[in-house]
């Protein structure tokens, strides 16, 4: 009776290694907010497809800014 040799494929532990659970990869990018905002709203408005692809990503920011946003966000007159 022969012995089978089994090999591990890696590639597939290091992509997981390198996301999480719903296989979404982990930033690994800076980008400056005012370099980053021309473009998604330019996005928006020519209504491009691939932004609704990143509308779940989270995105970090200082303290400082988010409590700016929750500020501007509750004091800001519904549409």
């Amino acid at each position: 009776m022969t012995k089978t040799h089994l090999r591990l494929y890696r590639g597939y532990e290091t992509e997981l290694d390198d996301a999480d659970e719903l296989g979404t990869p982990s930033p690994d990018v800076r980008v400056r907010l005012g370099d980053l905002l021309p473009l998604v709203s330019m996005a928006q408005k020519m209504n491009f497809i691939w932004l609704k692809d990143f509308l779940d990503d989270e995105v970090c920011v200082t303290q400082d800014l988010h409590e700016v946003l929750q500020s501007f966000r509750s004091s800001r007159p519904a549409s």
